[in-house]
């Protein structure tokens, strides 16, 4: 079992060419080394050394602290010898930024004081820039600087997402109000995705334009939803995020839970890679997708408490079913628990890399 002592394992500070790593050539659809492997929430509660870090601060105000926010990116890099870093923030900062009053609740997740369900309750939303978030800009410049050849992702919310935690006010397994929204008043609805697209546009911008090497829009609740209304609805907003970065010369990814019938459509708003959840075999997805993009995903995380000869079984599939895509980024189909054992991520990266390597 390799090595999981955080004193073993080092972030490369050396010079070197992130353009030309694994995991921006398996973006671009390029031939690689040995299948790129990160893990969505690798920087997080899973690690004792977060969790140290962390203490007494909460989470949006630890997202403002470049510092911070630089030692916990490096963690998972130097803990398990992933292959890229992804930025340490929440979704919700930018909306934060421009003045929303919301909170990240323990146990619970975002709450917004004051939910948008009027077109009044628009105003809370203006546009983002650099100028709100110099914070994230001096972070990823920082992080680059340290992690030397080593590509950090950065990410964003996407408008359908973000839209829902404004309009409930907090999560929602049912997304009531929000759909009742979409449905009900289609001309309010356009409205705040098209601001909350400018704005995770936006988001994605600072940080490419600081130095991440690509971006991730994270759609989680858009499993809900059923392809006419993702087209009709969601999948414009989501394309204008994306296409806020598409002169960066960024590789761009896009992922959703519960999307294995979106999937497709996902990619046409302008993705190079598009995340699959461990509902759908990577087989299946790059069937549906057809041959223009790779693919990022997608171990079960709930597999990661079973023993270990499963992991392993269902890694190898995984990295062989990679193989009939264009490009493979290994990950999880969702994020990582936050009750795993880190030495398990560990092991799961060495032997992707071991069992890749061309």
């Amino acid at each position: 079992m390799p090595n999981s002592d955080t004193s073993t394992a080092s972030v490369s500070t050396g010079p070197g060419n992130r353009r030309d790593s694994d995991l921006v050539r398996a973006a671009r659809r390029q031939p690689v080394s040995r299948t790129p492997v990160w893990f969505m929430r690798q920087a997080g509660r899973s690690l004792p050394e977060y969790r140290a870090v962390r203490e007494g601060i909460p989470m949006l105000e630890s997202c403002t602290r470049p510092e911070l926010v630089t030692e916990i990116t490096l963690q998972p890099v130097r803990r398990h010898g992933v292959d890229a870093a992804i930025f340490f923030s929440d979704i919700v900062v930018p909306l934060k930024a421009i003045g929303v009053d919301l909170d990240i609740v323990a146990g619970v997740g975002p709450v917004v004081a004051r939910p948008i369900r009027h077109r009044r309750d628009l105003d809370q939303l203006v546009e983002l820039t650099p100028d709100h978030v110099p914070y994230i800009t001096a972070a990823v410049r920082q992080l680059v600087a340290e992690l030397g050849p080593t590509p950090l992702i950065g990410f964003a919310g996407a408008p359908f997402t973000l839209a829902s935690y404004l309009v409930e006010g907090g999560p929602s397994k049912n997304h009531e109000h929000t759909k009742a929204m979409m449905y009900g008043d289609p001309e309010l609805w356009e409205a705040l995705c098209a601001r909350l697209a400018q704005i995770s546009g936006a988001f994605l911008r600072v940080q490419a334009e600081a130095g991440a090497s690509a971006v991730q829009l994270f759609d989680s609740w858009v499993g809900a939803l059923s392809r006419a209304d993702y087209v009709r609805h969601v999948q414009r907003h989501s394309a204008a995020a994306l296409a806020a970065v598409s002169d960066l010369d960024v590789p761009r990814i896009h992922f959703g839970v519960g999307t294995g019938e979106l999937l497709r459509l996902m990619g046409e708003a302008g993705a190079d890679v598009v995340g699959v959840d461990f509902r759908v075999s990577l087989a299946d997805a790059v069937e549906r997708l057809g041959p223009g993009y790779a693919v990022q995903g997608n171990l079960d995380p709930a597999l990661l408490f079973a023993p270990w000869e499963a992991i392993e079984r269902r890694v190898r599939e995984i990295v062989e079913e990679g193989w009939q895509a264009p490009g493979h980024i290994f990950n999880l189909g969702h994020g990582v628990p936050p009750n795993v054992d880190p030495d398990v991520l560990t092991r799961v990266t060495a032997l992707v890399h071991e069992v890749s390597t061309r």
